[in-house]
């Protein structure tokens, strides 16, 4: 009995020592750091979630609006606005200014005070379209540019600053017209060309054809094809150009 009693005395010593050992280490590691742990994990995580949700959430919204928000909408339209800008620019009343770099110019009286304008000092080009339609009437454009310091007048008057159209590939090099042959008005036509600045005088074709002296032409008119224009001016080199007239 006395080894008996020794016996379980000792086990059940041993193993209050354990439950002992166990039961505070058990509680402090489950009280200390429970508390700890799981009040700032729960604090912070919910945080950390919220703001990585906004974050998330914003650069959606963010990325949302970026591709197909109104800043895309926007630029989308302005690309589109300046595109139809640039159209706009290329009309050929602009191409004319750009193009040119000058406008139509003022007629002024033959007898006008303004000195006339010396070949050394007046630049003189000439520019038509490419190609014109069946029913387009083609357009030829002088261009002076007043080179000098002083304003000056510039005759641009048929006879003087003559404009002819040859058929390229034709039989002959004569012209099948000429604004000299029979101008309606064949007198000077004098516009002021202020200095440093560009004009331009048009002349509408509407494809007839002519011949020297105001003789009869050639019935018909000018069909498909590609011709050359030339502007002959006193003291001016020859200035050249081509089109086509397309077909119907």
């Amino acid at each position: 009995m006395l080894i008996a009693w020794a016996v379980t005395s000792g086990g059940g010593s041993g193993s209050g020592n354990d439950d002992a050992k166990s039961g505070g280490s058990d509680p402090v590691e489950s009280i200390t750091p429970g508390p700890g742990g799981s009040g700032p994990a729960i604090s912070q995580q919910p945080g950390g979630r919220d703001e990585s949700d906004d974050e998330n959430g914003s650069g959606g919204t963010d990325g949302s609006d970026g591709s197909g928000g109104p800043g895309g909408g926007g630029s989308s339209d302005g690309s589109s606005t300046g595109g139809t800008g640039t159209g706009s620019g290329d009309s050929p009343g602009a191409g004319t200014a750009g193009s040119g770099g000058g406008s139509a110019g003022q007629q002024v009286p033959a007898g006008s005070p303004l000195p006339e304008c010396k070949p050394s000092a007046v630049q003189l080009s000439l520019r038509t379209k490419v190609s014109y339609g069946p029913d387009d009437k083609p357009k030829f454009e002088l261009i002076a540019k007043n080179t000098s310091s002083t304003t000056c007048k510039a005759d641009f008057g048929p006879k003087n600053a003559v404009l002819t159209v040859t058929e390229a590939g034709g039989e002959d090099d004569d012209p099948i017209w000429s604004s000299k042959d029979c101008p309606a008005a064949g007198g000077p036509l004098f516009l002021k060309v202020p200095a440093g600045a560009t004009v331009i005088h048009t002349v509408d074709w509407n494809r007839t054809l002519s011949a020297p002296g105001c003789a009869t032409p050639p019935s018909g008119k000018a069909g498909p094809g590609t011709y050359l224009l030339e502007a002959k001016a006193p003291g001016e080199p020859v200035q050249r150009a081509s089109f086509v007239l397309a077909k119907d």
